[in-house]
């Protein structure tokens, strides 16, 4: 065991290296002549972007680190000793991935436009782009994995037999089990809140923004004269860089835990337990994920040293595709060394290449969703050209079609997911569709960095728009843009489906956990259909907060705007007051924080205690039933209207451009769907795995103590 996880531990060094090499060269500054007068403007601008974003995430983190230290210190006194310093970690590694990816993106969109506005080559600013976007990608993986290895070796591996219990409580249970759980929720925590601080910030100020410029004033989109405008380019730092950083990696230290919870789970159910088949279990998936690891530095290191091309598409596309050939090549040779020579489970179908196909399963899976995403979303397809096509009849004919194509798009993820788990089920059983979970996971690196490309493009055009550079320039950054729009409709799409897999295999694991043989749910039992609908309920419940929250955001953070553009601002004279709209978006997304973010964390101890285990069980599923196709259609009918306000702004649509009638409909279709895609869709993911982290850890609990 300890072999491998050193091989692991040295791959991490060598992406962390790679990660604080591109950070270096993005940060290090390059001196600006007196007659660079544009560039200048620039730098200044991105650095009011870069010192809000940072402000903004200092004041979040004063409210974090003390929800942090409470629930570690309640965890070490009653649930098990150690497992508050886990905790710690799992919130610590999660901040280190998304702060240094924010920090990376906010140098990055200023070297982007200024890459734009020296070279005016398309192939080198899309290396800048993905040079900022790698320091995310890199992070999230590494960061992630190297806390695992902590705990593995400060353990000295998994131990069934081994007991503990808190400080104060005596309750018995196994440590190495709550460490892991406890390390997966403290970077579920830290998720939770980037996501619904950063959705409320970065929305309410691009909604006000469109409503301030576009519909009250007909100003251009990010027209520095709108304080609101800046706001929106920090909160796409604080949401799309930094939240989605902590996002995928409590997805991916998730499937990780599954996996290893899972071996467990098939070695005490199994007949005759093999103590080196139980081994080769643990050792896959961490052998797994070093491989995606390593892959994701060869792939991006490719698109990052090899002439670019043109095509941005086509040089983000091949890291995507060395990655994963690698990660698929490795994964095989991995699986035939540990199960080759083992007598194994039943379950295992087709031999020791059993895992390997299921995590197959979890990659091609993870590609088709984003494809099908891609199709629903992206402006070279029906579904949005016809979405724009009747924005020309107005408003209501917006939302009634976006609606359609949201739920359209519903149904082929959830088949492509449906049909995956079953296939990694029927090839390796319930430890298959963790595998599987993992596959899709395996090369996040690449994903993540991809996904930061998008974020950091749309700064370098709104940097470029805002300080009003050459139409030439303009038009490297829009295509860097709209080619951002797509990897991030794609990225959002993968999140879902990535945390469809986690949520499921947690699910068996919690079970798994006080079954005392097959880990079976019974959904004939009233305690579970009820679980089941309170689940479903508490999902409805939670995008209606968050939508509420934001609205109220934006109404105030519009008003504010509207009275800052009187006609000294609007004629360039004087500078408006962004610190202003600045801080009172921060103010108002971190007020608004703290109640959706601890739903997700208190409901299962609430319903556990009260009902116990079969209840929880019935809600994480009825919870998972919603959510999943729940944010499928929240992300593509938002990334449909999004799309289809920039095919008319673009001029696609004869006779109507900027400005007109269907514009302005289709401005409101985008303002319904900023607060979907950004805000509700991309926090019902971790809100579900939050909810299954938070039962698996404290499912001993209870199975002992509850009142029903």
């Amino acid at each position: 065991m300890e072999q491998i996880l050193l091989l692991v531990l040295l791959i991490v060094v060598g992406a962390i290296s790679m990660a604080m090499k591109n950070y270096l060269n993005i940060k290090k500054p390059k001196k600006i002549l007196p007659e660079e007068t544009k560039i200048q403007e620039m730098y200044d601008l991105s650095k009011i972007i870069r010192d809000g974003a940072k402000t903004f995430m200092i004041t979040e983190y004063k409210i974090i680190i003390v929800v942090v230290l409470t629930l570690a210190v309640t965890f070490s006194l009653f649930i098990e000793v150690s497992s508050g310093l886990t905790f710690l970690l799992g919130a610590c590694m999660s901040s280190a991935a998304c702060i240094l990816g924010m920090i990376s993106a906010t140098h990055a969109n200023f070297r982007v436009a200024r890459r734009a506005f020296r070279c005016k080559k398309v192939g080198r600013t899309v290396r800048t782009a993905l040079k900022g976007g790698s320091v995310s990608g890199l992070s999230v993986e590494a960061f992630g994995i190297l806390g695992l290895l902590i705990i593995l070796f400060a353990s000295g591996g998994i131990n069934l037999d081994a007991t503990s219990h808190g400080l104060l409580a005596n309750m018995v249970c196994n440590p190495i089990t709550m460490r892991l759980t406890t390390y997966s929720l403290g970077c579920s925590l830290v998720a939770m809140f980037n996501r619904v601080a950063g959705g409320n910030y970065t929305k309410a100020a691009d909604i006000s923004a469109d409503i301030v410029g576009k519909v009250r004033n007909d100003l251009p989109e990010d027209d520095s004269r709108m304080p609101n405008t800046i706001a929106d380019f920090i909160g796409d730092n604080v949401n799309d860089i930094a939240g989605n950083c902590s996002d995928l990696l409590e997805s991916f230290v998730a499937t990780i835990v599954a996996c290893l919870l899972l071996a467990g789970t098939v070695y005490k159910a199994a007949g005759e337990p093999d103590i080196n088949l139980y081994l080769a279990t643990l050792k896959f998936p961490i052998a797994l994920a070093g491989i995606g690891l390593f892959a994701c530095i060869i792939g991006l290191a490719y698109s990052l040293h090899h002439k670019n091309s043109d095509n941005p598409s086509l040089e983000l596309n091949m890291a995507t595709y060395i990655s994963a050939a690698i990660t698929v090549l490795g994964s095989a040779g991995a699986a035939s060394y540990f199960f080759n020579s083992l007598n194994l489970y039943d379950s295992f179908k087709i031999g020791w290449a059993s895992p390997w196909v299921a995590a197959i399963f979890g990659i091609i899976s993870g590609v088709l969703v984003g494809r099908i995403t891609e199709y629903y979303t992206g402006t070279d397809y029906k579904p949005v050209k016809s979405l724009a096509e009747i924005a020309t009849e107005g408003e209501a004919f917006v939302v009634t079609k976006g609606d359609a194509i949201g739920s359209r798009s519903v149904l082929l993820p959830c088949l492509v997911i449906g049909i995956s788990l079953l296939m990694s089920w029927w090839l390796c059983g319930i430890y298959g569709i963790a595998v599987a979970a993992l596959g899709m996971l395996s090369f996040v690196a690449t994903t993540v960095s991809i996904d930061a490309f998008g974020p950091i493009a749309d700064n370098a055009g709104g940097i470029a728009e805002g300080c009003h550079l050459p139409e030439e320039i303009r038009t490297i950054t829009d295509k860097l843009d709209a080619v951002g729009n797509t990897t991030a409709a794609i990225g959002k799409g993968f999140a879902i489906g990535s945390a469809a897999y986690a949520t499921v295999s947690l699910i068996f694991a919690y079970v798994g956990s006080y079954s005392t043989g097959e880990a079976v749910l019974n959904i004939a039992s009233p305690l579970v259909i009820v679980g089941a609908i309170i689940g479903g309920a508490l999902v409805e419940y939670f995008s209606a907060m968050l939508t509420d929250n934001t609205i109220e955001s934006a109404k105030l953070l519009a008003d504010a705007g509207d009275k800052q553009l009187t006609p000294e601002v609007l004629e360039g004279k004087v500078k408006p007051d962004y610190n202003m709209i600045i801080e009172m978006a921060a103010k108002q997304a971190l007020k608004k924080m703290l109640v959706p973010s601890l739903l997700a964390l208190f409901i299962p101890v609430f319903g556990g205690f009260i009902c116990g285990v079969e209840f929880v069980g019935g809600m994480l599923v009825g919870a998972t039933v919603v959510a999943i196709p729940r944010a499928i259609f929240m992300g593509n009918s938002g990334g449909a209207w999004d799309n289809a306000k920039k095919y008319i702004e673009a001029g696609l649509l004869a006779g109507h451009g900027k400005g007109s009638a269907a514009h302005k409909a289709a401005v409101a279709g985008d303002t319904i769907g900023d607060t979907r895609k950004d805000v509700v869709g991309v926090a019902l993911d971790i809100f579900i795995k939050t909810m299954s982290t938070v039962a698996n850890t404290l499912a001993p609990v209870f199975a002992t103590i509850h009142l029903l």
